[in-house]
């Protein structure tokens, strides 16, 4: 598997740290991102020129994003991950890797693949497993996906702290789901407790 092009589709607190952490790897020639807000006449302005600085090339499309990428990272917001999907289907390149960073559930993820799949790209599903922010690229990253091994190893080798645990889709986000659930179990348990004693 051989990447040398990325691009962002959402250029927000995720695009931008991702960017920022593998701009400077060796195999990677270029990296591009394509948001809403590049076209928004409020917002455009200084978010193309954060893009600039930063060194992404700030797409005018989604699909001019997709045909110029040889891995693309869908970071939206859990709403919005099938539509993107369904968009980026329309314009990827075959023999493209589609990697889903979103938090959806496992059935949302699955019609997302289905729809990449039949594009002839290929789709691997991520569970990011806790905030962004502090880790950066190293965030540690659940996939899932026939071809999630082979891109952790690629991710892996960008410094990436990404373990394939399925080659069926869903289990990824399954596993980020209840570890969600029990996480915040924890902290209302905590602050109750508290709050009684």
């Amino acid at each position: 598997m051989q990447i040398r092009t990325i691009g962002f589709i959402g250029y927000g607190e995720v695009g931008k740290t991702f960017s920022a952490g593998l701009k400077d790897q060796p195999d990677v020639a270029g990296l591009s991102a394509w948001d809403l807000k590049f076209v928004d006449a409020k917002l455009q302005a200084a978010e193309k020129a954060h893009a600039a600085q930063a060194a992404v090339t700030a797409q005018p499309s989604m699909q001019a994003l997709c045909v110029n990428a040889d891995l693309i990272i869908s970071a939206v917001t859990a709403s919005n991950t099938l539509a993107v999907a369904q968009e980026a289907a329309r314009h990827i390149r075959p023999g493209s890797i589609f990697l889903d960073l979103n938090s959806a559930s496992p059935g949302t993820k699955q019609q997302a693949a289905a729809l990449i799949d039949a594009a002839g790209a290929f789709y691997v599903e991520a569970g990011v497993m806790t905030s962004v922010p502090p880790y950066g690229i190293r965030v540690p990253m659940l996939l899932g996906g026939v071809h999630a091994a082979e891109l952790a190893g690629v991710l892996t080798g960008w410094g990436m702290d990404a373990k394939a645990v399925s080659e069926e889709l869903g289990v990824a986000s399954a596993i980020k789901m209840c570890r969600s659930v029990m996480i915040k179990g924890l902290e209302a348990l905590v602050i109750e407790s508290y709050a009684t004693a």
